[in-house]
């Protein structure tokens, strides 16, 4: 395989590498057409196999206008692309409510966490009164097992049920190594700091003596994934696996023959993090190069995600098994401009999320679905897909109908999530993002206007007050916070 002279991979030999991932993970049939060409097991499962059996991946911060079966052109995500064939795919998927810990508690509970109050705004351990997906399925005798790198739910109480449960250590702000360890000056001349730098200092320090690729997180969690589900497959109990990944949340600094891919010829200080606020404190350059490292971030998941599922099919599991993948919100990478997720800014970069579902008989596959999925449906989809009984009933909705072409038990013509003290409701028509009390509103034309760029808050303040009224505060029970 020829390279350049730095060693990273040219465009053309990843798109190679890429496409035959994409290819080879769900057989040879590749990645056109695939939902057509794999095998369908008939409506009972294969007599005398092991199952049925669920796989959860759960992507952070990762945008749905950054993945190629939603349309995207230009970021390389053959491994989500090839699911998307074989999946019912969402396309308008949200969170109930964000960000990374209240759509956990969502995804693992059924139960909404919006309305959210002070202090904590839904930040906190999955309440007590509330079963896991993990607990209820232990009891029913399967294996569980949880791989992660998400460590903002390690102090909290989130591998509830898990009887496996591994922690990837050194995401982010994680308190891994002594940050002391990293040269303040060395740091300053390479990347943009924001404020005292504490957070880009031990993130920095957690990665040191990286030596290849497989060192990365993405990659270590699909790594540790694999074997997980190594030991689920030779277990005689079906199982229940979830693969958790940070990436593409920031900070960002995947390997060049990635980075390569998306941006060439840069020579400034690496925009590592970011700020949530304003991009004010970019220039031009150095926000195309955010997008760039964000976008390489993206392609090195998609790659081990498929390592990953490619030994889930060399494993044999997939033929009884549901794939279940979704991202948990999304980031602004200067759109309108802001940079991060501040909870003010709740345009489609940061809620639109990806979300797909692959049953293993084939139902549903390369269909698109227009339903208001969120966080708090994946529970009970997932327990009606296993025929396990709700031992309480959840606020989300069993989503398996959809997969064969009926109607949800309740239809939903809108859909409300909540962030902080921010709450965004949408129907068909409009979409309207506020504080709690209705004050810092903003409305746009969901038709006309996607990507939500002219503001009709001001041209239309009846909409914005029923949307409000009849949605926001419906939704909420009466329990809106008052601030």
């Amino acid at each position: 395989m020829s390279k350049k002279p730095n060693g990273a991979l040219t465009r053309k030999d990843f798109l190679k590498v890429a496409g035959a991932a994409g290819a080879s993970m769900l057989g040879a049939a590749g990645c056109a057409g695939l939902a057509d060409k794999v095998p369908r097991l008939p409506e009972e499962y294969l007599p005398g196999s092991a199952g049925p059996n669920v796989i959860l991946v759960i992507i952070d911060s990762l945008r749905r206008d950054h993945v190629g079966a939603y349309g995207n052109p230009w970021v390389h995500t053959p491994t989500l692309d090839a699911i998307a064939a074989e999946s019912l795919l969402f396309t308008h998927a949200q969170p109930e409510a964000m960000p990374t810990l209240p759509a956990r508690r969502a995804i693992y509970t059924g139960m909404r966490t919006w309305p959210t109050s002070p202090p904590r705004f839904g930040w906190s351990s999955i309440p007590p009164g509330q079963r896991t997906l993990a607990e209820i399925l232990g009891d029913e005798g399967y294996s569980t097992s949880l791989v992660t790198d998400a460590y903002v739910q390690f102090p909290m109480n989130f591998g509830r049920g898990f009887g496996m449960y591994q922690e990837i250590r050194g995401q982010e702000n994680d308190p891994y190594r002594d940050p002391e360890s990293v040269d303040e000056k060395a740091m300053h001349r390479d990347y943009i700091i924001l404020g005292e730098g504490k957070k880009a200092r031990q993130y920095l320090a957690n990665v040191q003596g990286r030596k290849g690729e497989e060192d990365y997180f993405a990659p270590r969690v699909f790594s540790d994934a694999m074997r997980a589900l190594e030991r689920a497959a030779a277990d005689s109990r079906p199982f229940f696996l979830v693969a958790d990944c940070y990436d593409p949340h920031e900070p960002w600094d995947p390997p060049e023959e990635y980075v390569a891919l998306y941006d060439e010829g840069y020579n400034g200080k690496e925009p590592l993090d970011d700020n949530y606020g304003s991009d004010d404190y970019l220039t031009n350059r150095q926000l195309l190069r955010m997008r760039a490292l964000y976008a390489a971030e993206v392609t090195m998941m998609d790659r081990w995600l498929g390592k990953f599922v490619q030994r889930a099919h060399e494993l044999g599991v997939m033929e009884n098994t549901l794939l279940v993948v979704l991202s948990d919100h999304g980031h602004c990478l200067g759109e309108h401009g802001y940079t991060g997720k501040p909870p003010y800014a709740l345009y489609p970069e940061l809620t639109d999320t990806m979300f797909m579902i692959r049953h293993p008989a084939g139902k549903g596959a390369g269909r698109r679905s227009d339903f208001y999925a969120s966080t708090h449906d994946v529970a009970p989809t997932i327990l009606s897909f296993l025929g396990v009984n709700q031992p309480e009933p959840m606020d989300g909705q069993d989503m398996t109908p959809l997969l064969v072409g009926e109607g949800p038990e309740r239809p939903r013509d809108h859909i409300t999530q909540g962030y902080y003290r921010y709450i965004c409701v949408r129907d068909e028509h409009r979409v309207m993002f506020c504080l709690s009390d209705m004050t810092d509103a903003h409305l746009f034309d969901a038709i006309n206007d996607p990507d939500q760029r002219r503001d009709l808050a001001e041209a239309e303040p009846d909409t914005v007050k029923r949307m409000y009224e009849e949605y926001a505060k419906r939704d909420a029970a009466g329990r809106l916070p008052n601030f």
